[in-house]
């Protein structure tokens, strides 16, 4: 195939080679939406820590019984022992001890990152989508014209 930003012009294709074309854009706007969602789900994810740190860490629960999340749907019962400090998920399984107020820093900074990936893969999905569609309607168009010219000759 051609190399990343060349233009082909769809017109000289057959519509073998634009069926393939589409295939090609179908797959890649099928990654392009599903790291879409994954990015989406960690910037939630990110949220919810973040909401946990604002509301769930105060002096007022220090000491009393809480639910500590493992994963998103399995809690066991601890204590918060400091509610200065907390620990961080800072990727790949690695946990770093933080103050409240650094922590709350970093998910920041990571829903704002994630914010402006998204803002870019979206506009990518945009330009693949548009790309997708006029292949599609050139396609349409061969297959109409091949279809008309045998109709045509054998009048």
């Amino acid at each position: 195939m051609a190399q990343r930003g060349s233009q082909i012009d769809l017109a000289t294709l057959s519509p073998t080679q634009l069926n393939q074309v589409k295939k090609q854009l179908d797959d890649e706007l099928e990654h392009l939406t599903s790291s879409h969602a994954q990015l989406r789900a960690a910037q939630a994810k990110f949220r919810e820590c973040l909401r946990s740190i604002t509301g769930g860490v105060s002096s007022k629960v220090e000491g009393k019984p809480i639910l500590v999340p493992l994963t998103t749907s399995l809690y066991v019962p601890g204590m918060l022992a400091d509610s200065e400090k907390v620990i961080v998920d800072v990727g790949t399984g690695f946990y770093v001890e933080k103050s409240t107020k650094d922590a709350t820093k970093f998910y920041e900074a990571k829903v704002e990152e994630l914010g402006v990936n998204l803002k870019d893969l979206e506009s990518i999905v945009q330009g693949k989508s548009n790309n997708l569609r006029v292949v599609e309607e050139v396609l349409r168009q061969k297959v109409l014209s091949s279809s008309a010219a045998p109709s045509a000759s054998a009048s």
